[in-house]
């Protein structure tokens, strides 16, 4: 049987076939030493084979993984040598910002965005909350726009308890495969119910003592919507670390650097220490986004340091 990991638990696997049917299948112990480097062999989104154990039960076991089209995944938080695969198989990634109540950082937004970038996956930001925005957030979120719009990220300010602009997420998502990420507590998995009344996902308060969300959802897990999209509702995300991308790769990640670095002196330059970069030159003159160039220079320069920081909520 074939088949799409819809939930992902620890050892079970949920599995939906074409036939609408739902599998709580198992892997093969063999599976694990197949030279996935990964504390979750498969992860949602994956394509898989199964063979049916139990007709009654709806059981099997997991003997094949189809191969991945793309995958996010981060470094894994106990095991500094392995990794864990968020989900697999994404068309679009819907990135959560908000100004407070938790603040999102743009460092924070660069790491998800050289994430989703270095596997091709689409990423729009949505700034979600616009009816709660002080005059200072709205500055704050009009410099985030003004940054993220001008090197070619889709941009929308949307508010899920006014229901503003939802219909546009709606469009975005249509016949697609997509993930919902982001710190805890910026309205994942409230827009995940607005937009499908039949789903009752659990949500709860930002806290008021430190201004972070409060985790609500524990494992990834794919929903398909009744305007046909099927969504990926991930837990919240406070620190993302990033592995699996090269020093010399970095760079290529932040689009508005390819526009200046065939004039650099050095064509191995890494835009960091290195005498006449053009790359430098444009965040000079302004060309380039000091806080974009902050990120990078943050990825670049404490890698390793960086990769142990990444964890759930």
């Amino acid at each position: 049987m074939r088949g799409i990991v819809y939930k992902s638990t620890g050892n079970l696997y949920l599995v939906h076939t074409d036939l609408n049917m739902i599998y709580k299948c198992n892997i093969k112990g063999k599976f694990r030493s197949f030279g996935i480097k990964s504390t979750n062999p498969i992860a949602v989104g994956d394509i898989v084979h199964f063979e049916i154990i139990d007709h009654n039960e709806l059981t099997g076991v997991i003997y094949e993984i189809e191969t991945r089209k793309n995958y996010i995944v981060r470094k894994s938080v106990n095991l500094s040598k392995q990794s864990h695969i968020i989900a697999s198989n994404i068309d679009c990634c819907f990135l959560f910002v908000t100004p407070n109540n938790p603040i999102t950082s743009s460092i924070f937004i660069d790491r998800i965005l050289v994430a989703t970038k270095s596997f091709g996956i689409e990423t729009i930001i949505l700034f979600n909350k616009i009816d709660l925005y002080t005059k200072i957030d709205i500055e704050y979120i009009d410099s985030l726009n003004k940054i993220y719009s001008s090197v070619g990220y889709r941009c929308l300010n949307i508010s899920v308890l006014k229901k503003t602009n939802i219909n546009h997420v709606e469009d975005l998502m249509k016949n697609k495969t997509s993930i919902f990420t982001g710190h805890s507590g910026v309205g994942k998995s409230s827009l995940v119910n607005l937009l499908d009344s039949n789903l009752n996902l659990k949500t709860a308060k930002v806290s008021k003592q430190n201004e972070q969300g409060q985790h609500t959802t524990t494992f990834a897990e794919m929903f398909d919507l009744n305007f046909g999209a099927k969504i990926i509702d991930s837990p919240g995300i406070k620190g993302f670390g990033l592995i699996d991308i090269e020093k010399r790769e970095l760079g290529d990640c932040f689009s508005e650097f390819l526009l200046f670095k065939g004039d650099c002196k050095f064509n191995n330059c890494l835009h960091e220490n290195e005498p006449n970069c053009a790359v430098k030159q444009a965040v000079k003159s302004g060309v380039i986004s000091k806080s974009r160039y902050k990120s990078y220079l943050s990825m670049l320069v404490d890698e390793d340091k960086n990769y142990r920081t990444d964890f759930w909520n």
